[in-house]
């Protein structure tokens, strides 16, 4: 029987965000949707914000759903920041 390991890819940003540090957690996706991140963060009231970034064009795009603008303007911080590290998994 033949095994595959994949590598469980979890880390954690601070990132300025709409004038605010903010913690952002990114997870990679295996199986079916392996070229995927979930990250999270939470908002000036508490509550979690969950989004998707998939590989598209050689870059990781948000997809499209409705957020905030603090999380959209930052889209390429999240793209540098993933590619980073997956450099080093």
């Amino acid at each position: 029987m033949k095994m595959k390991f994949v590598k469980n890819i979890q880390f954690t940003r601070t990132i300025k965000a709409d004038s605010r540090l903010r913690e952002f957690n990114f997870r990679k996706l295996g199986g079916f949707q392996e070229g995927i991140f979930t990250i999270d963060v939470v908002d000036d009231r508490g509550n979690r914000i969950m989004f998707r970034m998939q590989k598209e064009d050689n870059a990781w795009k948000i997809v499209p759903q409705p957020l905030p603008d603090w999380i959209i303007k930052n889209e390429r911080i999240f793209n540098d920041l993933i590619e980073e590290e997956l450099q080093h998994a």
